[in-house]
């Protein structure tokens, strides 16, 4: 791997990258750079089938279809879902995509100035003839953070979505995603350090030229990437602990992936604000259905039922820090219900991880080469989780060689302010 880049830029989105990769983004999305260089690496090609797993937005599926390299995703969150099918779908004509975006901005604006509003921010023209602004079911409205966005800005947001439901261009799927970007990262209070927050509510923002201006960035990465339209990226909807339920068996040369981290990260609140807006959730029952096909990283997306942590009952190190994290609960009082949780919770993700392991090993070719992104985590009242380490002796027990484990970077925990290693977990399967 060379010299280790130092933090700030070893994690960081590079100008020439964005392109595609930033259509849209998980804050937390390892680099595309990281991919390039393993893929170089390990000489993967134009003749091998690359395996994202845990594929979230598509860095790793978007990138290798910049390079021409066939390759396929899974992922279980719809809202990730849907952004990593857009990313892959190059064959969209950009010139029609500008006109159709250009016509629904048109109207929808039409219609804000039809009620007396702008989409400038703070040109709200008085009027006894104001309608009363449009907001989202009670029941969709419990399901984002609470001052995620505006009354004003909301109200934008939902009449362009309006227009663009109207649509009848096949790029409707690129109007959506661009209208995501637009109302995270313009029209919201949110804001993400990494943690999903929410800052001072202001009264306005702009949502319609925004949304514009993104379409036509997404036009302009198409025309620059027509070459590259037909090379094979597909991406699936599924649990990634059952890779073989939608992957060709013997077919993958080449895994780069990073699944969750076990923390108390609950991933689905970063994209909960645009997941509600598009119609990916719609009350707390989906909510819920959507968790229980996550692997269980976090005690928000445990359940009764859970047996993952069976697959890994005899494994002594998950089960002696599962055992650590229990004992200093108590010796520290600790009683709510997550914190009751935790040590459950540390062993239902790396019996998830087994199984993910243990089924990944019908898809792969003999001589596959396998590289997990993961991190140290201290979460769960101090007690130190190598995870990388951690994951390789597991492999290892399926049968897995592994080929050692490389420092990516560290990152400062918020809790512990320790410098935590990020690492790159080397594997193979010889058959």
């Amino acid at each position: 791997m060379g010299t280790r880049l130092h933090n700030g830029i070893a994690n960081k989105l590079r100008a020439t990258d964005q392109p595609i990769h930033d259509w849209y983004r998980f804050v937390l999305s390892f680099p595309p750079h990281l991919v390039r260089d393993f893929l170089d690496r390990f000489g993967v090609g134009p003749g091998h089938m690359v395996l994202d797993p845990f594929c979230g937005t598509g860095t790793t599926i978007v990138e290798c279809k910049k390079m021409g390299i066939p390759s396929r995703g899974i992922e279980a969150v719809p809202m990730s879902h849907f952004a990593c099918s857009v990313k892959t779908e190059w064959t969209v004509d950009p010139d029609a995509l500008r006109t159709e975006a250009q016509a629904i901005h048109d109207r929808a604006l039409r219609r804000l100035e039809s009620e007396g509003l702008s989409d400038v921010p703070l040109e709200l023209r008085l009027s006894s003839e104001l309608k009363p602004l449009r907001t989202l079911p009670a029941e969709k409205m419990r399901l984002i953070l609470k001052n995620s966005i505006s009354p004003l800005p909301l109200h934008k947001a939902l009449l362009l979505h309006e227009e663009i439901e109207q649509s009848r261009s096949q790029a409707v799927g690129h109007l959506k995603l661009a209208f995501a970007k637009a109302v995270v990262e313009s029209a919201s209070n949110l804001h993400f350090g990494p943690e999903v927050g929410v800052r001072k509510p202001k009264r306005d923002a702009p949502m319609l030229d925004p949304w514009l201006r993104q379409v036509r960035r997404m036009a302009e990465d198409l025309q620059d990437h027509v070459a590259q339209a037909a090379v094979p990226a597909t991406v699936v909807f599924g649990d990634a602990r059952r890779p073989s339920a939608y992957v060709a068996p013997a077919s993958v040369d080449f895994v780069f992936t990073s699944p969750p981290y076990p923390n108390e990260k609950d991933y689905t609140r970063t994209t909960r604000l645009e997941s509600v807006l598009l119609g990916f959730l719609a009350d707390m029952k989906q909510l819920r259905d959507l968790k229980k096909g996550l692997l269980r990283s976090n005690t928000r997306n445990v359940y009764k039922e859970d047996d993952d942590d069976q697959h890994i009952a005899e494994y002594n190190k998950v089960v002696d820090i599962a055992e650590r994290i229990e004992r200093r609960r108590i010796e520290m009082g600790k009683t709510s219900g997550f914190e009751r949780l935790y040590a459950r919770v540390t062993k239902l993700y790396f019996g998830g991880m087994y199984r993910h392991l243990a089924d990944l090993r019908r898809v792969l070719k003999p001589g596959a080469v396998l590289a997990y992104v993961v991190g140290d985590q201290a979460s769960y009242l101090r007690i130190m989780i190598r995870t990388g380490h951690l994951l390789a002796e597991i492999a290892e027990s399926l049968g897995y060689t592994p080929l050692g484990i490389d420092l990516f970077r560290t990152r400062l925990a918020t809790a512990t302010k320790e410098q935590l290693n990020e690492e790159v977990v080397l594997l193979r399967w010889d058959g």
